[in-house]
């Protein structure tokens, strides 16, 4: 049996997905709200006043929002918006 035959055939695919306004690769089929405001903020530190709005459209599907601890499925072309706020 060839090892390439036990594989998932998703586990390889890469989706291009778009991050306010910023094309991305990524292989996760599913990406978390966290995931998503990390790639849209690489550099930023974890902040309890700051909060982020993460808006998605799929040209595959619905539309929809995340907050923390959702994830959605990813697909080819996806875009993302993601803007933050600081808590007063």
């Amino acid at each position: 049996m060839n090892q390439a035959d036990d594989k998932p055939k998703d586990k390889d695919k890469t989706f291009t997905i778009i991050i306010n306004g910023r094309k991305r690769e990524v292989t996760d089929h599913k990406l978390t709200y966290q995931q998503v405001v990390k790639l849209a903020y690489p550099d930023e530190q974890p902040d309890a006043n700051i909060v982020y709005t993460v808006a998605y459209a799929n040209p595959h599907g619905k539309d929809g929002t995340l907050v923390d601890g959702q994830d959605v499925v990813i697909k080819n072309g996806m875009s993302f918006n993601v803007s933050k706020t600081s808590r007063s």
